[in-house]
């Protein structure tokens, strides 16, 4: 480890600085979206209702 590391859990003033922090409140707003995944079950839905309609229905 680097000499002038700190560690961010010495005391709690250097915890909540460090929770704070720019960095990692940037890393959170950058989590990636849930649509294509919601899309994506949604017609995979619809294709298997519409499967077992067409094979009881036929």
């Amino acid at each position: 480890m680097a000499e002038n590391y700190t560690d961010p859990s010495g005391n709690t003033a250097q915890f909540r600085a460090f929770v704070d922090s720019p960095d990692s409140a940037a890393t959170a707003a950058e989590t990636p979206s849930r649509l294509p995944l919601f899309a994506g079950i949604g017609v995979a839905a619809v294709v298997v209702v519409a499967l077992i309609a067409w094979l009881t229905l036929s």
